[in-house]
């Protein structure tokens, strides 16, 4: 399989496999326990914390680890939230972008359930959050201590939002600002405090990581309340025995990540612009990642005549010829729902539906790029012969399969 969907995740990186069997194979002690063997391995676990917490310029003692990016973003606004309350007897406003992946809305929304105001922002055309937008909004809710979530960049889109721009305005209106920084640790420099956030997440299998860890950044001024509840883990944060081979592995993904950040991000840049030349190709494109402010390992597409070619025809179409890709649609009972990423960016619901995300990793190869746009241009021209008069676009004929 050509794989080009790193932005769902990413496969583990060899270092990363052979650190955390090394690991298994020497002590599989629980962290917690106060003979030698769970000594060592708090020692490993708290080693592995420093790690990630170098990692965003932030003290070992401001990182909760955590099951993931997911259980990070409802840490967050639950925490926050349930705090809130708990000093206040009343729930806080939650300011939130409209293109925020479902580990965010969802969360939003069961608290608004409980009680919480819900502001969602607007965007503009290519799916970024303006800070006068912030400015506006945090106005016209005149909120005590508002929480202000907006994304580091967009798991459809790449787009970039102008973070330490959106914080300071937060943190002008009384705010607290958390990012869910998911797809950018380890491909984008990240610093908290230049970034300014108070609360930001992370995950280990977007950068060649495990699955079933992240992190949570909580600025050590803050205080939130459990998920967790039954253990004094995590510093009485999140109960539950640590999966230290999992941290090593996070340790170990996150170094390398490090060590080629500028190698990488010019790398899968000069990719990426391989891959846009040759999706050009393909009559009726349209590019809804911008080149600009954008993550430089993904390529999101639409096409003019989209009304014309099947959502979900394009992913299994190249599935079908070994090519893994995905698009921004979820779906439900069968049907293809067009993504709220770009729906809220003012795409038609047809263009929506018929997005197809190239992603990229640093394994990515220019034979794969090759290969990726190939198989996508065999395939929009497959379902245009089906309808040759699809929005005035003429089918490419005489052209091998």
């Amino acid at each position: 399989m050509i794989y080009l969907d790193n932005s769902a995740t990413t496969p583990l990186a060899p270092e990363a496999i052979e650190r955390m069997n090394r690991w298994r194979s020497m002590n599989f002690a629980n962290a917690s326990s106060a003979h030698r063997g769970g000594q060592n391995a708090r020692v490993v676990l708290e080693e592995s914390r420093d790690r990630l917490a170098s990692a965003l310029g932030a003290e070992p003692k401001e990182i909760i680890i955590t099951s993931g990016g997911t259980e990070a973003n409802n840490h967050a606004l639950k925490g926050y939230a349930l705090n809130y309350f708990a000093t206040r007897k009343t729930w806080p406003a939650i300011i939130t972008a409209r293109t925020e992946h479902h580990a965010i809305l969802h969360p939003a929304e069961f608290l608004a359930r409980m009680g919480a105001t819900i502001i969602h922002l607007d965007v503009d055309d290519e799916g970024r959050v303006a800070p006068e937008t912030l400015r506006n909004a945090l106005a016209r809710a005149n909120a005590d201590a508002p929480l202000v979530t907006i994304m580091h960049a967009n798991n459809e889109t790449g787009v970039i939002n102008p973070i330490p721009e959106l914080a300071t305005v937060a943190h002008a209106a009384g705010g607290i600002f958390h990012t869910d920084a998911v797809q950018t640790f380890g491909k984008l420099p990240i610093d908290v405090a230049a970034a300014g956030v108070d609360m930001l997440s992370i995950s280990a299998h977007k950068i060649h990581g495990p699955k079933g860890i992240g992190a949570l950044y909580v600025n050590r001024a803050m205080e939130l309340e459990p998920l967790m509840h039954g253990g004094a883990q995590e510093r009485n944060r999140r109960g539950g025995t640590e999966a230290v081979e999992l941290a090593v592995g996070f340790e170990e993904a996150t170094t390398l990540a490090l060590q080629g950040l500028e190698e990488n991000g010019a790398r899968m840049r000069e990719l990426g612009g391989l891959l846009r030349a040759l999706l050009t190709q393909i009559g009726g494109i349209r590019f809804v990642t911008p080149e600009r402010d954008a993550m430089p390992n993904i390529v999101n597409v639409t096409f003019a005549d989209a009304g014309h070619l099947d959502g979900e025809g394009l992913i299994v179409g190249m599935d079908l010829l070994g090519v893994a890709v995905s698009n921004g649609s979820a779906c439900t009972s069968g049907s293809i729902q067009p993504s709220h990423v770009l729906s809220a960016m003012g795409l038609p619901a047809e263009q929506a539906k018929a997005a197809v995300r190239f992603s990229l990793s640093r394994y990515t190869t220019e034979q794969e790029i090759r290969a990726g746009a190939d198989a996508l241009r065999r395939v929009v021209e497959r379902m245009r012969e089906a309808m040759p008069r699809a929005e005035g676009i003429a089918p490419l004929r005489g052209l091998k399969r």
